[in-house]
Order: C-alpha cells, then structure tokens, then sequence
C-alpha cells in the first residue's frame, strides 16, 4: 500500500502556490502596477508552466530518477518566494512569479509517475485521482490562508503592503517545510515515463483532472505535460475531422475569453476600492464553487446530454462577465455581495465547462487520433490562457475595463456558437 503523506507534502507547498496566484498580482497593484502587468503576470505564468513541464519530464526520463526534481522544484518555489518580499519593483514581481509557477508545473509530470509507484496499472486512475484531488483542495487552502490571514493582519495590524511581504516569508517557510516533508517521504518509482504513457486510458484520466477539486487551475502543468506529449501535430492534421477541428477552434477562442476576463480582474477590484480580503474571498467563492459543483456537473452532463449543458454555461458566461463591470455603480457592501454571488455562478459554469469539454473532445475524435486530440485540447486551452490574459490587460489599460470584460464576453459567445454547430 503506497503512503499518502508525501502527498500531503506536496500539498503543503501547493497551498502555498494557491494563495500566490491571488497575492502576486494584489502586490505588485500595491507596488504601482497597472491592469496591463497584472495580465502579464497571469500570462507568464500560464507559458511558464509547459516548458518547466516538458524539461523536468525530459530529464527525470533521461536520468531515471524522479524524486530529486520534485524536490529541485520545492526548492525553487521557496526562494522564489524568499524573493517577494525584498524587491519593490514590479518587473522582479513578475519575473519571481515566472520562476514560482515554473518550478510548480515543472514537478507535474514527475509527480504523476510517484503517485503510481508500485502500483499495479489497474490502480493507476485511483492514484491519479488522489493527486489531483489533495493538491487540488491544497490550493484552495491556501486561497483560505490568504483570505484569513489579510482579515486578520492586514490594516489591523500591519500596513498592508507590510501583511503582504510577511506572508511571501510565511510562504516560504511552509514550501520549506514541505521540502523537509518530502525529503523523508517522496518514494522512488520504478514505473517510467515511458511505460506510463504507453498507458492511452490512464493518460486519458490525467487530461480530465480526475477528482472534484483537480480542474480548480484550468491548465496546470500536470495536464499540460501529457497533453502536448500525446500531441503529434502530423497525425492530428492527417485526419481530423471538420467537426473536431471546429471544437478545438471553440475551445480557444472560449478560453481565450475567459482569460481576458481574469487577467485583469484583481486590478479591477483593487481600482473599484476593495482590499485584499476581498479579494481573496471573490477568488476562493469562485474556486469552491467550482470544486463542489463537479459532482453535479457530471450529472446533469449524463442527464441531458454535455453539448447542452454546456452551452448553457458558455451562455451563462457571456451575461456573467459583462455582469462584473456593473458592480462599479454600486455602493461597497452591496457590490461585494453581487460579486460573490457572480463569481459563485461563474464557478459552477467554470466545473461544468471543464467536466464536459474533453468528453465532447473523445466524442468527435476518431479512436485513432482520440489521444492527439485531447492533446490539441490541453495546448490550445494553455496557449489561449496566456494570450488572452496579455489582451485581456491591454484592453483594460488601453481602453477600459467594461471593454475588456465586453469583449472576453464576445470570445465567447462566438466560441460558443461555433460549437453550437458542431457538438
């Protein structure tokens, strides 16, 4: 029987990690950044996590070992945060951030192969599914932390750019801990890239994030790697269907939408005057929203069909953003509560987009190239991550937040037409 506690290390310093994916860009707001650079943030991320991915993934097959890359990663991730605090330049802000999320999705791959460690392939999904679910419920944590800790600390007790830096010192103590934790606990696998992906069922599972909490970070490096490994663009382009190729195309220009409309959404609050608790709630009522609704997303996907639901949650979506802006003309206490009563419904459509889109994907691939177009699914959805947090925060500097949240609004009714037609 395979121990779960070095899990639980992993999730220690992936808590850690959740709480930066809201604290980073509400500190550099804080240092004098604008929508632009928090987008910047959110998309450097976003490519940073693949070629991490695809190089530790290179090197742990090369060298056959796995366990000494999670730990370069747990590492990595501690002195990036070591960083935060000692700079007050926004440029390093995004450059540590670069390096944080680096370092996280590099160890994607590799901790697929220890979740499987001596276990028999008929395991495997059950494995899988637990890593995604305590790293998953590990980020929500941690966006909890955040919550509580500026409830707490920050404006109370100490200024909040002070609140903040303490917390960058409190993240890199427990990514720390969570070195120690897995120096001790981290087991050495004897099941190889190589023979694991062979495996097209179970690779399968890791693109659907198996588990309620484990598509909270849409396009993590643990998908991202075995997505673009299964990719081989050659043998999708020779026989992909019309059908599949206008899914895929759907699916970009809807993730594309939807990240142009969180990329500069922290600035967006911060500039309406809410704090860092705020936030932080906003973000977390949306992230458990969706980790509690993927139960019942998949029900309703069986019940009455995936194409129709999720077209209603795409629908849902383009109301939803442009929804946000108007929280601008209303007074605080009532704006926040419209707000997390928004992001709540935003949540619930995020579990049933993520629930049925790569069912929709193994629907309308042919079985011969199924694994290339989930692959093609995980690129696309990690590329048009990235470009649409850069336009989303280009718009909102450029012109305004309204167009902005207009037009990731439109990327998606047209991404949602589109698929209309096919699905």
């Amino acid at each position: 029987m395979t121990s779960d506690r070095w899990l639980y290390a992993w999730a220690l310093g992936y808590a850690a990690i959740g709480a930066a994916s809201v604290l980073v860009p509400l500190y550099a707001l804080a240092l004098g950044a604008d929508a632009f650079v928090v987008g910047l943030i959110a998309a450097t991320g976003a490519f940073a996590g693949v070629p991490g991915a695809l190089a530790w993934g290179r090197l742990a097959s090369t060298t056959g070992r796995y366990r000494p890359f999670v730990l370069i990663s747990l590492g990595a991730a501690a002195l990036a945060f070591a960083v935060f605090p000692l700079v007050s330049s926004v440029w390093f802000v995004v450059a540590a951030n670069t390096a944080l999320l680096f370092a996280a999705a590099a160890a994607a791959p590799v901790l697929t192969l220890l979740a499987v460690a001596d276990v028999p392939e008929s395991g495997w999904d059950a494995r899988i599914g637990r890593l995604n679910e305590v790293q998953g419920y590990g980020w929500l944590a941690g966006l909890l932390a955040g919550t509580v800790w500026n409830a707490a600390v920050a404006g109370r007790v100490l200024a909040p750019v002070a609140a903040q830096r303490w917390f960058f010192g409190l993240s890199t103590a427990v990514t720390a801990l969570a070195f120690v934790l897995a120096w001790r606990w981290l087991p050495q696998p004897t099941v190889s890239i190589e023979r694991f992906g062979r495996s097209t069922a179970t690779v399968e599972r890791v693109l659907r994030g198996s588990g309620r909490a484990a598509r909270i970070n849409p396009f993590s490096g643990l998908r991202s790697f075995w997505a673009i490994r299964r990719l081989h663009p050659r043998t999708l382009a020779a026989r992909l269907t019309p059908a599949l190729a206008a899914y895929l195309a759907a699916v970009f220009l809807a993730f594309t939408g939807f990240a142009t409309f969180f990329g500069p959404l922290p600035a967006f609050l911060t500039d309406l005057g809410y704090g860092s608790t705020d936030v932080f709630v906003v973000f977390l009522a949306s992230s458990a929203a969706s980790a509690a609704f993927y139960a019942r997303a998949g029900a309703l996907a069986t019940q009455y069909g995936a194409r129709l639901v999720q077209l209603a949650a795409l629908a849902a979506r383009v109301f939803l953003f442009p929804a946000v802006a108007l929280v601008a003309f209303l007074p605080a206490l009532p704006g926040l509560l419209a707000l997390l009563v928004l992001f709540l419904a935003v949540g619930v459509t995020w579990a049933v987009v993520a629930v049925t889109a790569t069912s929709i994907v193994t629907r309308l691939a042919p079985p011969a190239i199924r694994g290339d177009a989930l692959g093609a699914y995980g690129a696309l959805g990690g590329i048009a991550t990235g470009l649409g947090s850069l336009l989303g925060g280009w718009l909102a500097t450029s012109a305004s937040y309204p167009v902005a949240f207009v037009a990731a609004a439109g990327f998606v009714l047209v991404g949602a037409l589109l698929a209309a037609r096919q699905v």
